[in-house]
């Protein structure tokens, strides 16, 4: 694999220029001395001459970036757009040629005047590999955290909607789910299992070392790589945001070398996989007739789910970039166009991207500067996306129109049709993100750096609804007058880092890094909203709120502001002894405005170390074992991932009341108890990796077993009053943990000149516990998570107890049904009873509710197999879930003919024909999620030309959900939620599950 020196950029180029194995290049500025003495340079005891020289690649073409260095003056340079380079040596001296994916050769000057080098492609370069962690980079065998690197090589190919869409599957252990292919929606992320009850459960976001960077920016063919930090050893250096894992996004820069352009673009087109299977006309006359359902045939035969659809939806994606650069100086600059179109009518999204990289070197290559700047324009439909249950349980013979072609409006159900025709819910968003860093290398190995940026997300919403739409005329209000609102927000953040590095190698075999850094991060956010109703005509929509008079009880209007800082010291050191033993250690004291007066502060300390035990004499000789690293690591994060103000007191409005003056005024109190105490979710976590290459770099993969503990649980408790003036406080109880197991295998199948395969395995198994949820103050058994809507009242599906597992759906066991068709279920002494003499208490020693089932799969599987052929290339991708339970709602309410008015399931006559009674929540609508999905295939092929002028051009084909196995027979049950604390409940108004098919093309020149 190449990887380009000027592609890794800021700290991470640093590391790498300073000192690393696979791309040596240890500089030392000849006028050090100098700088230090007088302004002296430093005169050498030789005289010295001038070599000249060629770098090439294993096809004879130049190689620009390429590390050249004089091993005995230490002298450094790289290699110009024409893989050329000069440096000063003596005879003697010995020039070490290095560059990232292949062999490092040295070379003895002698008499030479100048040279020629061809490269050499290493055996393993996966150990060469730079992997970027918090504040740097490392070599891949310097790694002694768990920390996963998937580059563009590994993305998925189906185009995605959200940057991380393009990691689903790709690493182990980050469960990555979507509950739809809408274009507006975002994936729900979750690393290592839950971490928190109430904070953040998502990953904290890094692009280009910007903390909670916006995944607005970012575009596919924008993005160089991702750095997974898995374990709290690796992500501890960030402190109190990192409790659920960090993910680093790394953009493409600029590098050395001729101006080049790529242009890459796809189209997809989206068609339906299947619908929920509910009567059609002909179906429903049938089941009147045979007095099997009792219901009022209307004379039609109408199926408006269909018109919900973008039959011709066709999105497509355009980027153009152009790169290029020279030995002090590289650019790039791309522009990006989406128009995402939704499976659904009035649900799309169209995007509009700018971004810049710029970086320059000066005062002999001792000071870099880099910059970059990004915006994205978004204009969303949001109308649209949802409905899908009111199509679907419409009576199939009644028509949405009246005998004039005029919409039918009924009470109990929401016209569809008429909605999308009569509603709009518009978006303008643009996002925005500037950062810059001077890095200025003070003596050899010590360089001081300072990291600025800025970002910035606004956005302003409209909605209006006609004067003669269903939801006006039903208002009560103002009958008939048409609905107003808007709304905008805007959210900005400050961030500032200066740091101190140290980078130095000592007799070649010891090699000690150093970092120190302050940072500064300021979070504002702010808004504003407000609606009317009662508009006599639909001309100005939104735009003229005030051409209805105002009347108190037909207005809305709202604003807000709120801020919080955070800061912090922190500081890692790295030290390897010939790169076989590898320790590291990190501290980061941080500072939140968002804590208790009592708990402002806390420390995050963390420490791994490796051992690469095939540099070890006793394994020279053990052939068929070409890499093995041992590694250990234990660290402690935090998690501030909730409101602002939460420890404070705050005011809320009450009535208005007449006041002695005569005047009518506001009231004020306080709505939240102050918490003084309240602090950090601190989680600890041990990590045990493993890393191997087997059979002369045929298999290579990890192992990671791991602990971790998430102690000081925030929520919502009970408070007495008095002391406290309201009933609830915000505070800090409760323990949660986890514990797990991930695989990550590559095999090299086959290796010929015209023919490979290569097959990679992902798979990872967590258990989730709820350790404890009281303490000697607040008391509290459990939690219940899950709500099930639809008919019948019935609660949240999930119980978590103190001492349980996560995921528990907690229900009545079916026991069978009366004669009659009532229902009956096992009490807790397994005696069959009616519903009636259930006891559905929350206190587990008298309730005769039992666990039913678990909604967290135990099992993520994923498999890709990569064939190449020629210029051929095909990817097949299967993933897999496996082990757990789906409640399937959508058969709760619909499946059960009892009293029901609206169109139902086929399987209301079939499958659940025995039912005679009240809608139920039990495990006889319980069923396994378990499946096998051919997720991706896809057909590449690469174009050869002679011409100098085209780098590269490659055409594929993409289809996305092509086939699963599953024995769910609800909606698939990949789309059913499997993060946060209420996931397995299946939907009752499912966005259609779709095959997707895209055809692409990268061209570069």
């Amino acid at each position: 694999m190449k990887i380009n020196l000027l592609k890794i950029t800021g700290l991470s180029a640093a590391i790498i220029l300073l000192n690393g194995p696979a791309f040596s290049m240890n500089s030392e500025w000849e006028g050090a001395k100098g700088f230090l003495n007088g302004g002296k340079l430093w005169q050498q005891a030789q005289t010295q001459k001038i070599i000249t020289g060629t770098v090439v690649d294993e096809k004879n073409q130049p190689v620009p970036g390429v590390g050249i260095k004089n091993q005995t003056s230490g002298k450094t340079v790289v290699t110009d757009a024409n893989g050329k380079f000069s440096i000063e040596a003596n005879a003697t001296d010995v020039i070490r040629i290095s560059y990232i994916g292949y062999n490092t050769q040295n070379i003895t000057v002698g008499a030479q005047n100048s040279l020629s080098v061809k490269l050499q492609e290493s055996s393993d370069t996966k150990l060469n590999d730079i992997v970027v962690i918090g504040y740097g980079t490392l070599n891949k065998d310097q790694i002694s955290s768990a920390v996963t690197k998937i580059d563009s090589s590994g993305f998925r190919q189906s185009g995605a909607r959200n940057a991380l869409d393009l990691l689903q599957g790709k690493v182990a252990g980050l469960q990555i789910t979507r509950n739809s292919t809408n274009p507006n929606n975002s994936p729900g992320i979750q690393l290592r299992g839950v971490t928190s009850i109430s904070g953040s459960q998502s990953p904290l976001i890094i692009i280009d070392g910007i903390p909670g960077g916006n995944l607005d920016l970012l575009t596919q063919d924008d993005i160089e790589s991702f750095s997974v930090l898995k374990d709290g050893s690796g992500a501890a250096i960030y402190g109190t945001r990192a409790n659920a894992g960090v993910i680093l996004i790394t953009t493409k820069k600029g590098k050395a070398g001729p101006s080049k352009f790529d242009y890459n673009s796809y189209v997809r087109h989206e068609t339906l996989v299947k619908r929920p299977d509910f009567m059609n006309a002909t179906q429903l006359r049938q089941r009147i007739a045979s007095g099997e359902y009792v219901v009022q045939d209307f004379g039609g035969d109408f199926d408006y789910f269909y018109d919900l659809i973008n039959k011709n939806n066709v999105s497509h994606n355009h980027n153009f970039a152009v790169s290029g650069g020279s030995e002090n100086s590289s650019y790039r600059a791309s522009l990006n166009f989406r128009d995402l179109q939704g499976f659904a009518e009035q649900n799309t999204r169209k995007d509009y991207g700018i971004r810049l990289s710029l970086t320059q070197k000066g005062l002999d290559k001792r000071l870099t500067a880099l910059f970059n700047v990004a915006t994205n324009f978004n204009n969303p439909n949001l109308l649209a996306g949802g409905g899908w249950e009111n199509v679907l349980t419409k009576n199939p013979t009644e028509s949405y129109f009246k005998p004039d072609g005029s919409y039918l409006f009924t009470r109990n159900l929401t016209n569809e049709i008429a909605r999308l025709n009569q509603e709009k819910s518009r978006r303008q968003q643009q996002t925005f993100s500037a950062d810059g860093k001077i890095d200025f290398e003070i003596i050899p190995g010590l360089k001081g750096s300072v990291f600025g940026a800025h970002q910035r997300d606004w956005w302003l919403d409209g909605e209006y609804r006609d004067k003669q739409g269903q939801n006006s005329i039903e208002n009560g209000e103002s009958p008939g007058g048409g609905y107003a609102a808007r709304s905008s927000r805007l959210d900005q953040n400050f961030n500032l880092e200066p740091t101190i590095e140290y980078n130095k190698t000592f007799a070649d075999k010891h090699n000690v890094q150093f970092i120190g850094g302050y940072s500064y991060r300021y979070e504002v956010s702010e808004g504003f909203n407000a609606n009317n109703r009662g508009y006599v005509n639909d001309l100005f929509e939104e735009n003229n709120l005030g051409s209805v008079p105002v009347v108190l009880n037909r207005i809305g209007i709202g604003s807000f502001k709120n801020d919080n800082t955070l800061i912090a010291t922190f500081a890692r050191a790295f030290y390897s002894f010939d790169d076989k033993y590898i320790f590291q250690a990190s501290v980061r004291r941080e500072g939140s405005s968002r804590f208790g007066a009592n708990n402002k502060w806390a420390t995050f300390p963390a420490a791994s170390g490796a051992w690469n035990v095939t540099k070890e004499n006793f394994m020279q000789n053990v052939k068929w074992v070409n890499n093995l690293k041992l590694r250990l690591g234990y660290g402690e994060t935090g998690n501030s991932g909730f409101a602002n103000y939460a420890s404070l007191v705050t005011l809320g409005t009450g009535n208005i009341y007449l006041f002695p003056t005569g005047e009518y005024l506001q009231t004020y109190g306080p709505n939240r108890n102050p918490n003084p105490d309240l602090r950090w979710e601190r989680k600890k976590e041990l990590n045990l990796g493993l890393d191997f290459t087997l059979f002369n770099n045929k298999l290579s993969g990890s192992v990671e077993l791991y602990r971790r503990v998430t102690q000081d649980l925030l929520d919502t408790y009970t408070s007495p009053q008095p002391p406290f003036i309201q009933s609830s406080i915000y505070t800090n109880v409760g323990t949660i943990s986890a514990k797990g197991i991930e695989v990550t295998l590559s095999y090299a199948a086959i290796k010929k000149d015209k023919f490979s395969w290569d097959i990679d395995f992902a798979g990872s198994t967590t258990q989730n516990k709820l350790d404890r949820y009281s303490n000697d103050v607040y008391k509290r058994d459990l939690k219940t998570f899950g709500g099930i809507g639809g008919f019948g009242a019935l609660g949240d599906a999930i119980r978590t107890y103190e001492g349980r597992n996560l995921g528990e759906f907690w229900g009545k066991r079916f026991a069978g049904f009366t004669p009659d068709g009532k229902w009956t279920f096992f009490n807790r002494n397994n005696e069959v009873v009616s519903n009636a003499q259930i006891n559905t208490s929350s206190f587990r020693d008298q309730t005769d509710l039992a666990v039913i089932g678990n909604a967290i799969p135990k099992y993520y599987l994923s498999l890709t197999n990569t064939f190449r052929y020629g210029n051929f290339d095909f990817r097949v991708f299967l993933r897999s879930k496996l082990d757990f339970d789906v409640l399937n709602t959508m058969a709760i309410s619909y499946g059960n003919k009892n009293g029901a008015t609206t169109n139902l399931l086929n399987s209301a006559f079939t499958k659940y024909s025995e039912i005679k009674d009240t809608y139920m929540y039990s495990d006889y609508y319980l069923e396994s999620g378990s499946f096998l999905k051919v997720d991706e295939l896809t057909l590449g092929y690469t174009f050869k030309f002679k011409t100098k002028f085209v780098r590269n051009l490659r055409a594929y084909v993409t289809g996305q959900n092509l086939f699963t196995i599953t024995g769910y027979t609800g909606n698939d049950p990949d789309t059913v939620s499997d993060t946060g604390l209420g996931p397995g409940i299946d939907s009752r108004s499912p966005y259609p599950a779709t095959r997707q098919f895209l055809f692409g093309v990268n061209f570069g020149f």
